[in-house]
């Protein structure tokens, strides 16, 4: 017996969400509790207080603070020492309140697996990165970092609520081009 295409789905929707997460924590959230109530995404039952007016404000609000405290440098940083850990939790959240008609246990691997492990791992490049252009240009060009952040959040959360599938390939590509990011900076072993 298969995994049904509402599931697979739902498995894209909430990894797409949680790589998004990686970049902006609240930014993924707010998209998902906008497409809750407004219909267009169904959340699990214990989670649908996400789809709630309380939750799309406070959602919103955040969304606005986090987006606009990125581009104050050294503020930036000071975010990513927090965000790191947030993003591990927000990354599992996503994927636990959007996968459907699986079991729990499967749900909840799926959820700190590839939810919380996919935005913890982008959330670590991103924090790094910030860290080399602080370091770099003395954080000047550090509201660009936060602009391409920002944008690519959008685009990622964009594509998740609806085109799921699309989302799945973007998360792919975001991974690999931050693996091939990493073996470059990574020091090399003395021979």
């Amino acid at each position: 017996m298969g995994i049904a295409p509402d599931t697979i789905i739902s498995i894209f929707l909430g990894i797409g969400l949680a790589a998004s997460v990686g970049f902006r924590v609240f930014l993924p959230l707010f998209a998902l509790s906008l497409a809750a109530y407004l219909g267009v995404w169904e959340l699990n039952e214990s989670w649908q207080w996400i789809g709630s007016l309380a939750a799309l404000i406070a959602l919103g609000v955040a969304t606005f603070v986090e987006i606009f405290a990125y581009f104050i440098p050294w503020v930036d940083n000071a975010l990513d020492s927090v965000a790191v850990p947030l993003a591990a939790i927000a990354g599992t959240a996503v994927v636990v309140s959007t996968v459907a008609n699986l079991d729990p246990v499967v749900t909840w691997s799926l959820a700190i697996i590839a939810g919380g492990g996919t935005a913890t791992a982008i959330k670590g490049a991103n924090a790094a990165g910030r860290l080399t252009s602080t370091a770099t240009t003395g954080g000047i060009a550090n509201p660009i970092v936060a602009t391409v952040e920002t944008g690519t959040a959008v685009v990622v959360s964009t594509a998740s609520i609806l085109v799921p599938p699309i989302a799945a390939i973007l998360v792919i590509v975001i991974l690999v081009i931050i693996f091939r990011i990493y073996r470059k900076l990574r020091p090399k072993p003395k021979r």
